[in-house]
């Protein structure tokens, strides 16, 4: 969990601070009506560095995970306005000829930049490559693709899983090619502004590094001829996904053609899995809150809320009720492994989306994958 500072906007406004970290992995949320403590893995209050995120969070480990081969991923969520994009990328302001303080760069950069010295360090034998898309209104654009965006169809098949017909994917062997890379498509990155986020996202990004390893020979054991001891060649991938910000039109005061593309947005994060309704103050790791209101449960539906029963109980995974549940089914059920960054205000204007955001992240640390 990532608790982002109160804005000036609402330090003026006199909004009040619900929030507060507790230590060990507790994030307190205290307001007039709810008073709820939630257990995590890890909790980052306003203070924390994006260093501190990047060490933190396991994030390191996960990039050695996609070297030797795993399917891993990274999420950030949350309300509109609430930090995803910093924490993945750093200041929006910035661009190859203004590049941002190396204090303020993100999971992203930080991750390229511990790639490329594990891929030193092994010598020349991995093969990087970068591909970037946005899911805009149920349409799939490729990011990285010269011209306009143009919508790519969306496929399956049952070596692959679904995937993006005709994306581009771009190889890499320096960090500032790969940033380049992530700065020219998050340019390309739907965004408007709205009451509550000046920049605000307007679709879901993926970027996914393409990590290969070339079958490499060892010296033959004695008595042994040459290829009888080759490494087998692994091919894994590190993914990172900038939800959209959940948005409630009524606060946002989206119309037109933002509605529509509130509209588009919500519905995808609803079939993900974050939804309106919860139950306030059910049970989360190991804390539990008095707090008996009630509010309308999500319904029986949502990916993460059926992945989150012990597998005896599953019933079947609705991975096809939108795009981008499709493409992140690999990474939520099957044998992937996932990080997912839950960025949260402190605002008690915010109280309800950020309740929201804590349930729901509360569901998700309760699904397991075989890797």
């Amino acid at each position: 969990i990532r608790v982002r500072p109160l804005t000036c906007t609402e330090t003026r406004r006199g909004d009040q601070q619900v929030v507060h970290s507790l230590g060990d992995g507790a994030v307190h949320v205290s307001a007039a009506r709810h008073d709820a403590t939630f257990g995590f893995s890890a909790v980052f209050d306003a203070g924390a560095s994006q260093e501190a995120v990047f060490e933190g969070s396991g994030m390191r480990q996960l990039v050695e995970l996609a070297i030797d081969g795993f399917s891993c991923t990274v999420f950030a969520f949350g309300q509109t306005g609430s930090g995803k994009t910093y924490t993945l990328m750093g200041p929006l302001a910035q661009s190859e000829t203004q590049p941002a303080s190396p204090a303020l760069l993100g999971l992203m950069q930080r991750s390229f930049t511990c790639l490329l010295e594990q891929s030193r360090s092994r010598g020349s034998g991995l093969t990087l490559s970068a591909s970037y898309l946005e899911i805009y209104n149920e349409q799939v654009r490729d990011l990285l693709s010269p011209g306009p965006p143009c919508a790519l169809p969306l496929r399956w098949s049952k070596t692959r899983g679904f995937y993006v017909e005709n994306q581009l994917s771009v190889e890499f062997e320096s960090l500032e090619a790969i940033v380049s890379l992530l700065l020219q498509g998050s340019q390309r990155r739907r965004t408007s502004a709205h009451a509550l986020n000046r920049h605000s996202s307007r679709s879901h990004a993926l970027l996914t590094i393409h990590i290969r390893s070339r079958a490499v020979s060892a010296p033959p054991a004695p008595g042994e001829g040459w290829g009888a001891s080759a490494c087998p060649s692994k091919q894994g991938t590190l993914c990172f996904v900038d939800l959209a910000g959940s948005e409630r039109v009524k606060e946002t005061g989206s119309s037109g053609e933002l509605s529509v593309e509130a509209n588009s947005i919500n519905r995808s994060l609803l079939a993900l899995g974050k939804s309106w309704g919860t139950r306030l103050g059910s049970p989360a790791g190991p804390h539990r809150s008095p707090v008996t209101s009630f509010v309308a449960p999500p319904p029986a539906g949502h990916c993460i809320s059926l992945l989150a029963k012990p597998r005896g109980k599953r019933t079947h995974i609705p991975y096809r009720d939108s795009k981008l549940t499709r493409l992140l089914a690999r990474s939520l059920g099957g044998s992937g492994i996932t990080l997912m960054v839950a960025c949260i205000s402190p605002s008690s204007r915010c109280l309800s989306e950020t309740l929201s955001t804590l349930h729901y992240a509360s569901r998700a640390q309760r699904v397991t994958s075989r890797p």
